[in-house]
């Protein structure tokens, strides 16, 4: 391709709306352009990236047996009343009405299409197991997008829907999808982890994230630097081992703090008088908002709430749905404790009380008196009623693994760009999906979801490859395999070696684009940089007298002067290296 006749309009200032990397460069190099808040164009060259991610994930879901289909954008609100989500969902879900006054709404998902789909054509166990997927687009109405296509209101994703007689069939079918999804991520060429994750709006009874690991990542990862444990911090546990309590039970004081309200100010006032007193040793008390109601968290003072997790804790053993969880007002906590913000405690409390399962073990803790600058001393768990122990806080760097029990975990951020669900009958339930089994009875099918974010893909490619100057893209995902950059056009030698070059290696099959622009060399290099081809040729006037010609890679770590003649067998050299990097 000849970038005299392509579309590229790079630019050299950064969009003052673009936050993070991948945005920005995507911008400056012509890859995307902003239609409205979180709907973006595709150009030419950022369209070649989505279609590289396309292709690799098709031929990997092909290479399990998933079949691919194509569903409805626009879906009927009849189905999301069957499955209940359409009061669940909430506002991402962009809803309007045809010219007859139907209810619809835009696919930001489509369980329900596709198991409504299969619950119309499946009639017997011989008929599973299936697997069925599509790559498409998708619509959710975020309250703030931003990112680019990290987080859009409409993007490219990969979603697939296995059936299967039985929860056994769905597991093997996970593990083919996660093994798959291995392959995907391995052959893009990114350094990524996959990790136990949160169901969420999806639902079912387990669930992997797979993240590529970059400092701009929106979520925190937590994993064994010794095993192969991973989580997303929302579900991640760790390993403690609760210190054995040996001393007595002593009673519980009053003691006057004043204008002391946090774990910090409590500690260091306390420090003199009552040296014991540490962030272990105290418990905080959290009064939080879920739904309508009021509950009490307890959490020892080093540790924080993962509203995660209690919402989660809530849906499951309180038989609340959907729950959102924040925290209680001023007001409301005066009324639930009747003290002042700051000084709560689980003691005389009216309100059911959920604490951490790390608060089990504790004796002779401080507390806070549900009074005005005053704490307890030596409070015990038999001064209140726990209605219940639950693991609720985020796991933090350096505690110990779970699994292995020996190493420690790190935290590190990353960005979600796969999602494999175990469904059970969440859907199939809901929309009387079922099957004859070989005893002709009536059974609910087993359904498993396998997400990717495509364009999320892309840009987490750029967030993880990219200098000062712009991105260094993966051979895999490169819009183009060799950039030739013919540095004087006036010179008709430097020309004619540049288009012989190209010629040769489009024969070969190679994708290239060659800068023939009558533009300065530095908007030539500055472009290159910018748009990040991997392998490059640099034919000009001054090495080419010297019988030269310049191959490098885009990642500095190669940049040698080849004669003429063994450019193309340096270029393949090179681009079998890079793909070897990225083979599985």
């Amino acid at each position: 391709m000849r970038y005299s006749e392509y579309y590229v309009p790079t630019l050299k200032e950064i969009p003052a709306d673009a936050e993070i990397v991948s945005h920005k460069l995507m911008l400056r190099a012509g890859m995307i352009r902003k239609l409205s808040a979180g709907i973006y164009s595709y150009l030419p060259l950022g369209l070649k990236v989505i279609r590289k991610v396309e292709n690799i994930v098709r031929e990997e879901m092909n290479r399990t047996g998933a079949l691919e289909v194509l569903l409805p954008t626009v879906q009927p609100a009849e189905l999301w009343e069957e499955s209940g989500r359409w009061s669940f969902y909430g506002k991402e879900l962009l809803r309007f009405k045809d010219r007859h006054g139907r209810d619809f709404c835009m696919g930001p998902t489509h369980e329900e299409v596709i198991t409504d789909l299969i619950r119309r054509d499946i009639r017997s166990y011989r008929d599973m197991p299936l697997n069925l997927y599509q790559i498409q687009t998708k619509f959710r109405d975020e309250i703030r997008p931003r990112f680019g296509l990290m987080r859009g209101r409409e993007f490219s994703m990969k979603d697939a829907y296995s059936f299967d007689i039985d929860q056994a069939g769905v597991d093997a079918v996970y593990e083919k999808m996660y093994e798959a999804y291995t392959r995907i991520f391995k052959r893009c060429g990114l350094k990524f982890c996959a990790v136990e994750a949160d169901s969420g709006a999806i639902g079912g009874s387990s669930s992997h994230e797979f993240m590529v690991l970059a400092s701009s990542g929106e979520d925190l990862v937590a994993s064994c630097v010794e095993c192969s444990y991973g989580a997303n911090t929302e579900k991640a546990v760790s390993y403690r081992e609760e210190a054995v309590q040996n001393s007595d039970k002593l009673e519980r004081t009053e003691i006057s703090t004043p204008n002391v309200s946090s774990v910090e100010d409590v500690v260091a006032f306390l420090k003199n008088d009552h040296p014991e007193t540490t962030e272990l040793n105290l418990v905080k008390t959290l009064i939080i908002k879920a739904e309508n109601r009021l509950v009490a968290i307890l959490l020892r003072g080093d540790d924080d709430l993962n509203e995660v997790k209690l919402a989660n804790y809530l849906e499951a053993n309180e038989e609340m749905e959907a729950v959102e969880i924040e925290m209680a007002s001023e007001e409301e906590i005066i009324e639930a404790t009747g003290g002042a913000q700051g000084f709560s405690g689980p003691v005389g409390l009216s309100i059911d009380v959920i604490a951490d399962k790390s608060v089990k073990s504790m004796i002779n803790f401080v507390t806070g008196a549900n009074k005005k600058d005053t704490h307890y001393l030596n409070v015990n768990l038999d001064d209140f009623t726990v209605k219940a122990f639950a693991d609720l806080r985020t796991v933090k760097a350096g505690e110990t693994c779970p699994e292995c029990k020996s190493g420690t975990l790190e935290v590190t951020r990353g960005i979600e760009v796969g999602h494999v669900f175990k469904l059970g009958q969440k859907y199939s339930k809901a929309l009387n999906a079922t099957f004859l089994d070989n005893n002709g009875r009536a059974q609910v099918i087993n359904m498993g979801c396998y997400g990717i974010g495509i364009g999320r893909t892309a840009a987490a490619a750029i967030e993880q490859n990219h200098d000062d100057g712009g991105i260094i893209f993966p051979l895999p995902l490169a819009p183009f395999e060799v950039h030739i950059i013919a540095v004087n056009t006036n010179k008709e030698d430097v020309v004619q070696t540049a288009e012989k070059v190209y010629a040769e290696l489009k024969e070969l099959g190679c994708d290239v684009l060659i800068d023939d622009r009558k533009e300065r060399p530095g908007i030539k290099f500055k472009d290159a940089d910018l748009i990040g081809v991997p392998v490059r040729v640099t034919v000009g006037k001054k090495k080419l007298d010297e019988g030269m010609v310049e191959v490098s890679l885009r990642n500095g770590s190669v940049k040698e002067d080849v004669p003429p003649e063994q450019v193309v067998q340096k270029v393949q050299e090179l681009l079998k290296k890079l793909a070897d990097e990225c083979e599985v």
